[in-house]
């Protein structure tokens, strides 16, 4: 991926424009024109090869808890309160009951973090702070329940007691810790941020295993909310990750300064493909901005043209591949 400075973009403006430089306020016009438009180019096209990431492995989101508040002495409400990953299901070693599943907040991470499993002693759900979990060699996670440093913060209080934290009733409150009613939702989410990855900007699809290689790969349903991509019909609730392409987020140019020489000195990269779009359009905005509406109305000519020959650059690569096609099978599309 090419790329070229907003310096030189900035510079090829103001040569357009027929002005050795900007005065202070019309460059920061400029300035902020140049991350209009870049937007605009941006919007054009989910599958700008910048900006797009194939079939990448993301946590899937399974339970969520909300409705917690402060207790009497302290505040746990902010470690309890969030999303959780099923980590996978305990082998009973170290207390909690062989089989089921294991729940993690999302935030905190593996390591001191609050942690959801089923009790052997009681047969009951429990929400522990500072939970000792780890992994096992043949997959398994072993909770260490109740120990060390463990906090207890809620434990299910029905008598029937349930086959999943979702379905209880009833919680009981470590009061000094937590106040209010847990409300904890299935989910089968994807969220636009995960520690270490990038930012998701737009879903574009999302596969049950690698996509894009050898074998075929099951292809999900989803929609998207506030909170990221909601999977519909997912092939097993023990899943915890997806593959997901996407688009990364829009980021504008950010130059440190204001003045016109930090602007035309700028080291900040400018994806080649939109410069000429951006010098040409940009201008077509400052010629409007100046009344001169004929001038401006062929300088947006110029710069769709260059658009256009990029989106066609982008148009002939995804006819070659299958990054941006949907192909229905049974093999792809099937969910049991």
């Amino acid at each position: 991926m090419q790329t070229r400075t907003y310096g030189d973009l900035f510079k090829l403006i103001q040569s357009l424009a027929g002005v050795g430089s900007f005065a202070p306020t019309e460059a920061d016009d400029v300035a902020n024109l140049i991350n209009r438009r870049f937007l605009q180019a941006f919007n054009e096209s989910p599958i700008w090869p910048r900006y797009l990431v194939t079939s990448e492995e993301r946590d899937i989101i399974s339970l969520n808890i909300s409705g917690l508040g402060a207790g009497t002495s302290s505040d746990s409400s902010s470690v309890v309160n969030g999303n959780y990953i099923l980590l996978g299901q305990d082998d009973g070693a170290n207390g909690a009951v062989a089989g089921t599943n294991v729940y993690y907040n999302a935030s905190l991470g593996t390591s001191d973090t609050t942690v959801i499993y089923k009790r052997t002693s009681t047969n009951r759900w429990e929400i522990e702070g500072s939970g000792n979990i780890s992994v096992n060699s043949d997959g398994t996670i072993s909770v260490q329940a109740g120990s060390g440093v463990a906090i207890t913060l809620l434990v299910e209080a029905d008598s029937q007691k349930k086959d999943n934290p979702s379905e209880v009733d009833t919680w009981t409150l470590t009061t000094a810790n937590l106040s209010g009613t847990p409300l904890i939702v299935d989910k089968q989410l994807i969220p636009y941020a995960q520690t270490g990855k990038n930012t998701i900007g737009s879903f574009n699809r999302i596969h049950r295993k690698k996509a894009f290689l050898n074998q075929s790969a099951i292809e999900y349903e989803f929609f998207v909310d506030f909170d990221g991509a909601n999977i519909l019909n997912i092939t097993s609730t023990t899943d915890n990750s997806a593959f997901v392409t996407y688009k990364k987020q829009f980021t504008p140019f950010t130059v440190t300064g204001s003045t016109v020489a930090d602007f035309t000195g700028s080291t900040v990269e400018v994806p080649a493909e939109f410069f000429a779009y951006l010098a040409h359009a940009t201008y077509a905005d400052f010629l409007r901005m100046d009344g001169q509406t004929d001038k401006a109305f062929a300088e947006e000519n110029t710069a769709t043209v260059a658009l256009a020959l990029e989106l066609e650059k982008v148009d002939i690569i995804s006819n070659n591949n299958t990054v941006n096609k949907r192909f229905s099978t049974y093999v792809n599309r099937q969910s049991r």
